[in-house]
């Protein structure tokens, strides 16, 4: 017999929903009018409603919220949140865009691999170095696991996030601007291969880690091949036939399949839906304005309740450790920078203008609370750590506009009289050659 929710259970739920959305919304749009991305605000909601400031201020009130009916209504919001993130990555992949890496990826590359492999390096060697002060992984697991997920979560650039920066800046559309976007569109789907093959690694039995492993770089392979072509002639078979409420109910059935198989595979869902973002963002079938309508009920609706939850899952206060918080932040921030400023200038930029992309670089977003999110389940990190990528993440997102403002306004600057010398130089050329003629 199939169980369900009883009413009281039902009421509940939508009290749990209806609080965690109005609040992560309200402080969301407040953080966005200070030119701030609104996840900071989302993931506060999570942390002022939870643990953190309510179950200690108000445990009774947190209590007949959260822990009301056994649990059984949360249960049935964390779940709801986790649909949130599939989708959430899901249209993250409508940003990769496989022609701009195509044409930019020369440079791209550059920037994009040294920012990679010096975090990714560095982290990992903090691990081996710090691994009794800040990790407290599982016995069972090998160091080269945590040391492996460290390394990888300094790594990537927030996408979303750097795209948001360079639209404030205006720049979005400028080289510097495609350089850095499409160099992050290379640091996050490395990322997430990465990620993969060490949720991978950490399944019992090696020869069936090699070969989940085996399976998903092949079903990587196949979806940027093969499959982005399948997934075209889908879309247009839908097109043809289908109103667009039903293309977008096919798009998003493709995305659940997607996550489907590779959570089968042993990796999380959302690499599947990340996958299946990127063959639909680049079909000619599900245009830019579905894309939105897609996108805006996923930013404003579902994923809030994930970023929300997140605060919802650990103490905040208890678990704010200032070293561990340090360490991260100075690894991170470090590696980051020096990486993604040495490849910007193998690509041929300015100092300054290789400053402002390092620090664009270094901005952290969603995949890095969703990396740090699933490692906390899987029991890869512990909360201390968790909250230090937390920090970690809020504290790159605020410094990155202003300081990608500073050195490109100082580029701006520096080139000026160069510009003002060459144009006195185009000036007088006639004049002279004039004079030359008329003797």
């Amino acid at each position: 017999m199939v169980s369900k929710l009883s009413s009281d259970e039902v009421l509940s739920f939508l009290i749990i929903v209806s609080v965690i959305l109005i609040t992560a919304r309200v402080l969301g749009e407040v953080f966005r009018k200070f030119k701030q991305p609104a996840v900071i605000g989302e993931i506060l909601a999570g942390i002022l409603l939870g643990p953190s400031l309510l179950g200690t201020v108000a445990p009774h009130l947190f209590d007949s919220i959260f822990t009301a009916q056994k649990g059984v209504p949360y249960k049935a919001f964390d779940g709801l949140a986790q649909i949130g993130i599939i989708l959430l990555m899901f249209i993250a992949g409508f940003e990769v865009d496989l022609k701009q890496i195509r044409k930019q990826g020369k440079q791209a590359a550059s920037i994009s691999f040294m920012g990679l492999i010096f975090p990714f390096a560095l982290g990992f060697g903090a691990v081996w170095f710090f691994y009794d002060k800040i990790f407290s992984a599982p016995s069972n697991i090998s160091l080269t696991i945590p040391a492996m997920f460290f390394g990888t979560a300094l790594s990537i650039t927030a996408l979303s996030v750097i795209a948001k920066i360079l639209l404030d800046l205006d720049i979005l559309r400028s080289k510097i601007g495609n350089l850095v976007l499409t160099a992050a569109m290379i640091d996050d789907f490395l990322g997430w291969i990465l990620f993969s093959i060490i949720m991978q690694l950490m399944k019992p039995g090696e020869e069936s880690a090699v070969w989940s492993v085996s399976m998903v770089l092949v079903y990587t392979v196949f979806i940027l091949t093969i499959g982005r072509w399948v997934v075209d002639k889908i879309l247009l078979i839908a097109d043809k036939f289908l109103s667009i409420g039903g293309l977008i109910t096919v798009s998003v059935a493709l995305c659940l399949l997607s996550a489907v198989y590779t959570e089968y595979l042993g990796v999380r869902g959302i690499f599947g839906a990340f996958l299946m973002g990127v063959a639909i963002g680049d079909s000619k079938y599900f245009p830019e304005r579905l894309q939105n309508i897609l996108h805006q009920f996923v930013i404003n609706i579902i994923a809030p309740l994930f970023f929300a939850s997140i605060g919802l899952r650990v103490n905040f206060v208890t678990n704010f450790n200032i070293e561990i918080v340090s360490i991260i932040l100075i690894i991170a921030c470090f590696a980051k920078l020096i990486g993604a400023g040495i490849g910007a200038r193998m690509s041929g930029m300015s100092k300054n203008e290789s400053y402002a992309v390092a620090f664009g670089m270094n901005s952290r977003g969603s995949q890095e609370i969703v990396l740090g999110t699933l490692a906390l389940q899987a029991k890869i990190i512990d909360e201390p750590i968790f909250v230090g990528l937390v920090v970690m993440t809020v504290v790159t997102i605020l410094i990155a506009g202003p300081l990608m403002k500073y050195y490109l306004a100082k580029h701006e600057r520096s080139v000026k009289p160069v510009n003002a010398e060459s144009h006195v130089k185009i000036v007088s050329q006639p004049e002279s050659t004039q004079v030359a003629g008329v003797s």
